[in-house]
């Protein structure tokens, strides 16, 4: 079962991949302006729990998503010493195009399933994700 989730995931990556590569975005950027698009403002620390990767990878991909002009690092007013992590202009622009390229993405997916077929998968999915994340964490 790893093994076809895992091979499912590098697809589903590289078929993201093909559909957002116009607009400047790769992947590994595209969980962290989902949940920007969803509540603006996060702190590194929230976006990173919220995303569920390491904190030096979350680190190098806003410090690259900074540099292609996708978000901005603003202090916290009320907390000189937190950042916030915005959207700019830009990545607000591409807001719509990039829900429907991912939109596309999950579309071409689960093209041969019918409606009753994709609830059961997804509804696996969920309870296979919510059985993992109840095992211990690493310390």
């Amino acid at each position: 079962m790893g093994y076809q989730v895992n091979l499912l995931a590098r697809l589903l990556e590289q078929a993201l991949r093909r559909e957002i590569a116009a607009h400047g975005v790769v992947p590994g950027q595209f969980p962290a302006l989902l949940n920007l698009y969803e509540e603006d403002g996060l702190t590194q620390a929230e976006l990173t729990r919220r995303v569920g990767i390491e904190q030096p990878t979350m680190a190098n991909t806003l410090q690259r998503m900074e540099r292609d002009g996708l978000i901005e690092r603003i202090a916290d007013p009320s907390d000189r010493r937190r950042v916030r992590i915005h959207l700019t202009r830009h990545s607000r622009q591409l807001q719509s195009r990039l829900a429907k390229a991912g939109h596309e993405v999950n579309s071409q997916a689960v093209a041969g399933l019918r409606p009753n077929e994709l609830a059961a998968f997804m509804k696996t999915l969920r309870r296979l994700v919510e059985s993992l994340e109840a095992l211990p964490k690493e310390s």
